[in-house]
Order: C-alpha cells, then sequence, then structure tokens
C-alpha cells in the first residue's frame, strides 16, 4: 500500500461517510470556513475575498504569480507628477446579465465603499484618492469633489492626494471592484443571493448552501472568459484539517490553500509528499489587544503578556512549517526592503518585573482575562501554549473562548474581547498594507487604538516620495505600535500551503500575497 493510501486510511477511521453523489465540478476547492459575505465591499476575509474576487474584477487583476495586470481596464496613463491615472476600459464589456458595463459602475462602486453610512471596513484603502478621506468622514459631502471622473462611458481618471506605488497593486484589491447598481438598488442586501447575484468576474455564483458548498459557474460574459479552463467550481467550506485532507487523499477535492488546514499530528509526514507545496508570503499571525477594556488599557501590562511569549515553542512544537518568529507585524523585505524595527523579545524575568511594579507581583490578584480563538486545531494548540506560557511566567491564569468563525470576526469588530487571536495577509506588497490597518479611523483595526502620532507618521509615509524616508517612517510607527504601546503582539510570518497534485493542475504557485485565482488553474 502507498504512503498516501495509508495516510487516507488511517484519517479514514476517524471519519463520517460521505453523502451522496452528485455530478462532480471541475475544481473542487476546500475553502477554510463559510465566508461572513461575498460583496466585495464588505469582506475582509481571506475566505470571502476568493470568493468576491472570482466573481467581481476591478480596474486590474490579480495574475497566479501575484502580479498585477489589466483587468476591467486594458491599459492606462500616467501623468508625470504620477498623481494622475487615467483608465481606458475595454469595449463591449458587459454584467453577467448584459447589461453594459461603464464608468459609472466604478463611480457608483467607490462612491458606496465611501459613504460613511455603509461602514466599508476597508473604506481607508481609497484614502490615496484625492480626497477620499475627507468625503468618509464627512467633512466633504459632495462625491463630485473626490478625485474620480468619468471622461466618457470608456475613461476614467483618477486624482490621488500623492504619488503612490502601489496604484496598480490597489486597483486589483477587492474592495476596489465594481458592484451592479441596478442589482444592489433593487434588492438590498439580498443582492448577493443565488439567482439574483449578478458580477463582472470570470464566475458566476449558481449555488451556495450554508454548511455544504459554494457552486461557481464560468461567466460566459466575462471579457476573457476563452482563457477561463474551469467551467465548473465547487467551494466546500470545511474547517476540520482531518476532514479536509480525506476529502483531498481520496480525490473528493482537488485543492486546499489554508494554512491551518495541516493537521499537527501529520505535520512531519505530510510536509515530505509531493502534493504538499510551500513558500513565504506577506502575512503575519499575533494577538490582538483590545486596549479599551481592563486590565489591558494599560501598556504595562500589554508589554508583560509580551515580553511572556517564547515563539519557538509555537513554530517549533505547533506550527512546524518553517516559519520565522515574529518581533513586528510586517514581514521583513515588504515592498522595497523595508526592515521592520523588532518589538519585544521574550524576557520572562523582566515581564515580572514589570507585572510585580504594576501591582500584581507573580500574578496575585491579578483579575481573569480571556483569549479569543475560533475552532480549529492548530489555533487551539497555539491558544493552550500561550494560556501556558502567560501562566509559566506570569503566574496569570488564561481562559480560553472558542468562537465560530463568523461570531470571532463579529467579536473582533465589536472590540467584544480582551485579548484574540488575529492574522493579516498584505493585500498588496508595500508595508502600508500592514501599517494602515491600525489608524485610528480603520475599520480593520479592532483594538480602540488611537494615536494621533501613529496617524501622523502613516499620513507622512503617504506623502513621502523618497524610498529610505518612508520606510524610515514606517519604522517609527510600527516601533510606536509594537513596542512603545505594544497593542499587539507578533509571533510568527506565515508560511503559505498549498495541497494539490502539480503533475496534473496547473495555474498554482505560491507569491508574496497568496492570491491564487480560480481563473488561472487549468487541468494538463
Amino acid at each position: 500500500m502507498t504512503r498516501r493510501l495509508v495516510l487516507a486510511a488511517a484519517l479514514l477511521l476517524t471519519l463520517p461517510a460521505c453523502g451522496p453523489s452528485r455530478e462532480r465540478a471541475d475544481l473542487v476547492f476546500i475553502n477554510g470556513a463559510e465566508p461572513e459575505s461575498i460583496d466585495p465591499h464588505i469582506v475582509t476575509d481571506q475566505v470571502g475575498m476568493r470568493l468576491a474576487s472570482a466573481l467581481f474584477e476591478g480596474l486590474c487583476r490579480i495574475d497566479q504569480a501575484g502580479r498585477p495586470q489589466p483587468g476591467m481596464a486594458e491599459r492606462w496613463d500616467v501623468a508625470p507628477d504620477r498623481k494622475t491615472y487615467t483608465f481606458h476600459l475595454r469595449p463591449d464589456t458587459t454584467w453577467s446579465d448584459g447589461t453594459p458595463f461603464t464608468t459609472q459602475d466604478f463611480l457608483y462602486s467607490w462612491h458606496r465603499v465611501l459613504s460613511p453610512d455603509f461602514g466599508a471596513d476597508y473604506a481607508s484603502q481609497l484614502y490615496v484618492i484625492k480626497n477620499a478621506q475627507r468625503f468618509h468622514e464627512g467633512e466633504l459631502k459632495d462625491f463630485a469633489q473626490v478625485g474620480v471622473a468619468a471622461l466618457d462611458d470608456r475613461t476614467l481618471k483618477v486624482e490621488l492626494e500623492n504619488p503612490t506605488p502601489y496604484f496598480i497593486d490597489l486597483c486589483a484589491f477587492t474592495a476596489l471592484s465594481p458592484v451592479p447598481r441596478h442589482v444592489v438598488e433593487k434588492h438590498g442586501t439580498a443582492w448577493i443571493k443565488p439567482g439574483t447575484l449578478i458580477g463582472n468576474g470570470s464566475f458566476t455564483l449558481e449555488e451556495w448552501l450554508l454548511d455544504d458548498r459554494i457552486s461557481l459557474k464560468r461567466n460566459e460574459a466575462y471579457w476573457d472568459a476563452a482563457n477561463v479552463p474551469m467551467r465548473t467550481i465547487d467551494v466546500l467550506p470545511i474547517g476540520e484539517p482531518n476532514t479536509a485532507i480525506n476529502y483531498f487523499l481520496t480525490g473528493q477535492a482537488d485543492l486546499i490553500m489554508d494554512k491551518g488546514m495541516v493537521p499537527t499530528s501529520l505535520t512531519a509526514r505530510l510536509k515530505q509528499q509531493p502534493y504538499f507545496h510551500t513558500g513565504p508570503f506577506l502575512g503575519s499571525y499575533f494577538t490582538r489587544f483590545n486596549v479599551t477594556r481592563e486590565p489591558f488599557n494599560d501598556q504595562k501590562i500589554r508589554l508583560a503578556f509580551s515580553l511572556a511569549i517564547d515563539r519557538r515553542r509555537v513554530t517549533e512544537k505547533i506550527t512546524q512549517l518553517g516559519e520565522r518568529n515574529a518581533f513586528s507585524l510586517t514581514p521583513p523585505g515588504a515592498g522595497q526592503n523595508y526592515q521592520p524595527p523588532p518589538g519585544p523579545e521574550f524576557d520572562p524575568q523582566r515581564a515580572r518585573d514589570i507585572l510585580a511594579a504594576a501591582g500584581y507581583p507573580k500574578g496575585k490578584g491579578f483579575p481573569r482575562v480571556e483569549y479569543l480563538y475560533f475552532p480549529k486545531p492548530v489555533e487551539r494548540n497555539i491558544a493552550v501554549e500561550l494560556q501556558a506560557m502567560w501562566k509559566e511566567h506570569l503566574g496569570i491564569s488564561v481562559d480560553l473562548t472558542k468562537q465560530e468563525w463568523k461570531i470571532y470576526l463579529s467579536s473582533l469588530k465589536e472590540k467584544n474581547y480582551q485579548m484574540g487571536r488575529s492574522s493579516w495577509v498584505g493585500d498588496f506588497n508595500d508595508p502600508g498594507t500592514f501599517l494602515e490597518m491600525f489608524l485610528s479611523g480603520s475599520g480593520n483595526n479592532r483594538t480602540g487604538f488611537a494615536n494621533a502620532q501613529y496617524d501622523s507618521l502613516i499620513a507622512a509615509a503617504a506623502r513621502e516620495p523618497d524610498v529610505n524616508q518612508r520606510n524610515t517612517l514606517f519604522q517609527q510607527a510600527e516601533k510606536l505600535l509594537v513596542t512603545d504601546e505594544c497593542v499587539i503582539l507578533p509571533i510568527y510570518h506565515y508560511v503559505g500551503v498549498q495541497f494539490y497534485h502539480a503533475d496534473r493542475l496547473t495555474g498554482v504557485q505560491p507569491n508574496m500575497i497568496d492570491d491564487h485565482p480560480f481563473r488561472c488553474m487549468r487541468w494538463k
């Protein structure tokens, strides 16, 4: 019996039988959870973004190497000041229902994202556009003053606040995708349901059965449909690693791309298999502190908790994928060789001294606190290890609180937690995609941290044309975030993981933003 079958057999012993068969899709992909949303202006998690990017396409799109390329715009011109972009849309493009696509669709969609009442967590990504922040914050009421204009049905002009080296990358990001006004306004929040959703991406939504599957079908109205090999895709929301691996090993699924889908007990064996692929990318795993709730409204307490963590106990004992221990939010080398300042390292004696000075010698009298995570074995194992280190080095008992994915995301957003498991994957290759998350007005902040000096440094970096000076400003901001204020506790920088048979499936490859478009995938 082959090693693959032995491994599959071992997993099958603990798993229930599969349900009734149905016609198999061209590609069966295992997503890590049920998506929070597939509205490109609402979704914030990688699980949902994978689907939103298949259903909608912006001015640019991402290729299999993670690089931006022309999407709905076939070309663009950049003014000498590098602040004005003129995009030329492809002729005769339509929505999936045949409705003509025009520049007005981008105006409506970007207005929607920036509307103060809409509440898009990613609205700040559009702040690079002239007056976008002022409009989003309510200072300006007239959207016509925002730096985006339709010169005609096929020509879109965008004016930026400052030269922005990653703007074309940003044009491929989900939050800047268009949505169909004629459908959104007719159906309200129900517009994303099967039979109602209309898109302009490479696939359409055929079926959505909660906790079962999401079925996609190639969009024959897509401008590049002739180069989309897969006709149908089933996306399965399987969050249990052993179940996911069993589906893959027995041929019921073709592709897994989630880092948390590696059963910790099988990591060493799986790493030796030809279908197991890894590669570095811009992603970080960390702990958020809710700085608005006691006792973590005290910077000294946050620092003590940070100093008590030996990251090697996580990366060498639990994850075991070769992750780099993290002492910063931003991975080293992001953008143009940005090198983040190192934050607090493992120093248990200093942690105890700080805790004692704060009034809790050896943890005595310290209130019980909670650590929030979601139910995957690797998350549970990391939570238990962190809990053990805080008890061992600080004498503090930490309760572990497990919540299902959607509830967990809601708790973070509403700041209904004390400490929480967190991660971030770069939306493009630039330090700003990490550090802008903690701006005072960012919907993705979720810590309660609001610091005028930090905001000022990030704003200055956005204006700075010199790469070295820009990196220096980012370093000052990151030191303030991680070392001076200890808003987060970095733990490790991710390694990407994909399960697929490279001798059969192509169009999947590790890349720096861990983005793998379905339209690029094909069978040999």
